[in-house]
């Protein structure tokens, strides 16, 4: 967000409480078009050189062992690369963060918003603390939200929900992963799913644990054993993930079905993770970002071309709007999905009529971005994929 505007001349600051690089849970996945998007910003060959994984499609393990695997080069050819990536948000933030400054935006690095300011019933800009403990306000015409699933922003304007289903995930690096093959893979049993990314050399692996939150009170004290034990019970990952080649501490994120009752108002508005996130499960949350900041650029580059001090709701609608024809149908399929695993029997028949029926590569394509959501979300697929 901050690089796009700053291109077009305006003047952007950026607070953020960490300091870069660090290491952020996630399932570190980039879809082909998340990756075109970030070849656009110029950061693809950085990456790369810095160890970023190619990944050909994603693979789905059901209970009780159906599988389907949908690959990107088999679909239609279109625009976007015909790859996706695999890398560490430490690589990929801290790319970013230059392309920001690059591009002419001021990044304020080890500062937290605590509040924000208001003037005339509209966002003013916001009070920041450096980890000095020393507070500025800062003034602005706009105060744009991109802080997450914990938006300090979010809670500021208006209600911030979190709901069913509530899990949390529990993320490591481990290295030795065997079986990896350049597919992400996502194994899947009534209580959670697990999923495996390989994001460097000699098996380095992403590994993610997702499990409802009533479960993850075992791990109360006792993070690694809980890990490793879940882990073992899903019969395509037993064996493969060993404790003692963990590479970076396991980090936990959630609880996660938050969003926002507001993503617009006077002065402000919400992107990513800060206006809405439901389930990794389809691996979109990066490309959701992206797109995001994409589509917020545009209409808050065209409403401070507008004459006036306050940038209005109305004048950013152009932003909601986008955003829902951008997003509506990933978001059903998202639910889709993350609803669907509380069915085991019907989900594994799902995901074997899929691989049957050859229409695993049309569902993996939707879920990558490289297909409209329509190619799912339509009767004849949708018949298709359970009877």
């Amino acid at each position: 967000m901050a690089a796009r505007l700053a291109a077009r001349g305006h003047r952007v600051v950026v607070f953020d409480r960490a300091v870069f690089p660090r290491d952020k849970p996630c399932s570190e996945y980039l879809s082909p078009a998340a990756v075109g998007m970030l070849e656009q910003m110029g950061v693809v060959d950085d990456l790369i050189g810095a160890g970023a994984e190619p990944l050909l499609g994603t693979r789905v393990i059901a209970p009780g062992g159906a599988a389907l695997t949908g690959s990107f080069m088999r679909l239609p050819s279109s625009d976007l690369p015909r790859r996706g990536l695999a890398v560490s948000r430490r690589i990929l933030d801290a790319r970013l963060v230059e392309a920001a400054r690059r591009a002419g935006a001021e990044i304020r690095e080890g500062t937290t918003v605590d509040e924000l300011l208001y003037e005339e019933g509209a966002v003013a800009g916001a009070v920041v603390r450096e980890r000095s403990g020393v507070r500025h306000i800062i003034r602005a015409r706009i105060v744009i939200g991109a802080d997450g699933l914990r938006s300090v922003v979010a809670r500021r304007i208006g209600r911030r929900w979190y709901g069913p289903p509530s899990r949390l995930a529990f993320v490591a690096h481990i290295g030795d992963v065997t079986g990896l093959d350049g597919h992400a893979e996502m194994h899947v049993d009534g209580k959670g799913y697990v999923g495996l990314n390989r994001i460097g050399a000699g098996g380095l692996a992403n590994v993610a644990l997702v499990v409802p939150v009533k479960a993850a009170v075992q791990a109360r004290g006792r993070v690694t054993p809980f890990f490793f034990e879940q882990l073992e019970r899903f019969a395509g990952v037993a064996g493969r993930v060993r404790s003692d080649a963990v590479l970076r501490e396991i980090l936990v994120t959630g609880p996660f079905a938050a969003w926002s009752g507001r993503t617009v108002v006077d002065g402000a508005l919400l992107i990513g993770d800060a206006a809405d996130f439901f389930d990794p499960f389809t691996g979109e949350g990066i490309y959701s970002a992206l797109k995001g900041a994409e589509l917020a650029a545009d209409a808050v580059h065209e409403a401070l071309g507008l004459d006036g001090a306050i940038i209005t709701a109305s004048r950013l609608r152009s932003y909601q709007v986008a955003r829902r024809a951008a997003f509506l149908g990933k978001w059903a399929i998202e639910r889709l999905v993350g609803y669907g695993m509380f069915a085991p029997a019907l989900f594994a028949r799902a995901v074997r009529k899929l691989e049957a029926r050859g229409l695993a590569d049309t569902f993996v394509g939707v879920t990558a971005d490289i297909l409209p959501a329509r190619a799912v979300l339509n009767p004849w697929f949708l018949a298709r994929m359970v009877l």
